[in-house]
């Protein structure tokens, strides 16, 4: 028997009533003749549902009430139900989805505000900087205080020296103040410990961009070891309208106005390209510039290393953009902690990746998973460097997320930041992704759903 990714996951059940939510505008349009409309007001339906993100019946004036009613009665409007938000202290915000079947996934919203603009979470109180102590009867340098004038030399007595008073006056230097004590320089965007001052909600009306990372399935059939999602099995694939729902919930949820750039990353649970199909039907919704118009270069597609999958993805003249999750530089770790590379090891992923059609100042993005004393040594980077040079690429260092029961624990800065220098050196582009919602477990590597006492779970909880 094969593996589970050789095989196609399970689907959906049918739905007992149609569900017009994430369905594509030739559907549409057949939903409308199957009503006795004429089909181009499925046109309607479709700029309502993804331009204007109308999730009721009641909001589409455009079509006549009866028709609305009609709607009402027969088709339903529901989509992926958000039942549970976890903000993060960065700003990010971890949603539990509920599908029709009663199954759950997970995604998470992350917003960027304009860079310069001031309105990052509330700013801390600067450092104060380190004073030495003033020469006695001096006040701190730049206070804007000047030694007390001295009373004017009585007849008789010799001038005293600038800034002091006749001895005996009884009129001594005036006290500094004294130095303030010397303060770290808090985290950007945060108030200095103990202030119990916490990140305000960036304003939508400074917001640069967004991200939200997707899910792609119920669960994961690829097994990576570091990974908690991979250990929950494959349940079933999500549907385009699956998929397409969670956009549009999380986009309603926070209020996201239309003229904010979207970027989405096929990084949550399951494996894109085991779901090909629906990921590309939904991929041709979030793009329709009648809809959603989110342009293809802002939508990336993470893949374990799935090359029939790559191979598949090549073959579309519009697509999302490719990540691959690498992650090892040799097949024997790799082996041990993504099952998959037992059966397209290093040699055939770089092979295929070679081999993918990329546009115009198009590169593949690499995201390397450091684990400590496993795939973090600097003979790991120089495998690093030379397997990245094979083709356009850039490098995304990514430390490990610690989640329940993974074995695994992410290197310290040192080795971090060497492993980094050393890449550059090699002439790539690298950056270093601090995975956002660590603290609520919606970092990379972090998204499960468990089925403990038959209800879906948050790993971790009760």
């Amino acid at each position: 028997m094969g593996a589970a990714w050789d095989r196609p996951a399970p689907e959906a059940t049918p739905l007992a009533r149609p569900d017009a939510a994430g369905l594509d505008l030739p559907a549409l349009r057949r939903l409308m003749e199957s009503l006795g409309e004429p089909a181009w007001r499925g046109g309607q339906l479709f700029e309502g549902l993804y331009r204007q993100r109308w999730t009721a019946w009641e909001r589409f004036t455009v079509l006549p009430k009866p028709l609305r009613a009609r709607l009402a009665e027969s088709v339903d409007l529901r989509g992926p139900e958000i039942v549970q938000s976890q903000p993060s202290e960065d700003g990010a915000t971890k949603h539990v989805f509920q599908l029709a079947d009663g199954k759950q996934i997970e995604g998470v919203f992350m917003p960027y505000v304009v860079r310069g603009s001031g309105l990052r979470p509330t700013p801390p109180e600067p450092p104060r900087p380190v004073q030495a102590e003033p020469a006695p009867g001096f006040a701190v340098r730049g206070a804007g205080l000047r030694p007390t004038p001295p009373e004017p030399p009585r007849p008789g007595q010799a001038e005293p020296a600038p800034g002091f008073a006749v001895r005996g006056s009884g009129l001594g230097p005036t006290p500094p103040e004294p130095p303030r004590p010397v303060q770290a320089e808090p985290a950007p965007g945060f108030a200095v410990r103990g202030a119990g001052l916490r990140p305000t909600p960036p304003d939508i009306n400074t917001l640069d961009r967004v991200t939200l990372c997707l899910s792609s399935q119920v669960g994961c059939a690829m097994g990576c070891t570091f990974c908690a999602t991979g250990q929950m099995g494959i349940l079933r694939n999500l549907t385009a309208a699956e998929i397409v729902g969670q956009v549009v919930a999380m986009l309603n949820h926070h209020g996201h106005p239309a003229d904010v750039p979207v970027n989405l990353v096929f990084m949550g649970m399951g494996e894109p390209l085991h779901n090909l199909d629906h990921l590309m039907a939904a991929f041709a919704i979030l793009t329709d510039p009648k809809g959603l118009a989110i342009p293809p270069r802002r939508i990336t597609v993470s893949t374990s290393g799935l090359v029939s999958g790559i191979e598949r993805l090549g073959t579309y003249p519009k697509r999302p953009r490719l990540a691959l999750s690498l992650n090892a530089t040799t097949d024997e770790h790799r082996s041990r902690i993504m099952p998959v590379n037992r059966v397209w090891n290093l040699e055939a992923l770089a092979e295929a990746l070679g081999r993918f059609p990329l546009q115009s100042g198009e590169r593949i993005t690499l995201e390397y998973v450091l684990l400590k004393g496993l795939t973090d040594s600097l003979e790991d980077g120089r495998r690093l460097a030379a397997f990245a040079r094979r083709f356009p690429s850039k490098v995304n260092l990514i430390p490990f997320n610690p989640h329940a029961g993974s074995g695994f624990e992410p290197p310290d800065e040192a080795r971090i930041g060497a492993l980094c220098r050393q890449l550059v050196e090699a002439g790539l582009t690298v950056s270093v992704r601090r995975s956002r919602g660590q603290d609520v477990g919606g970092a990379c590597g972090q998204l499960v759903r468990s089925l403990r006492r038959g209800l879906p779970a948050t790993e971790g909880e009760d």
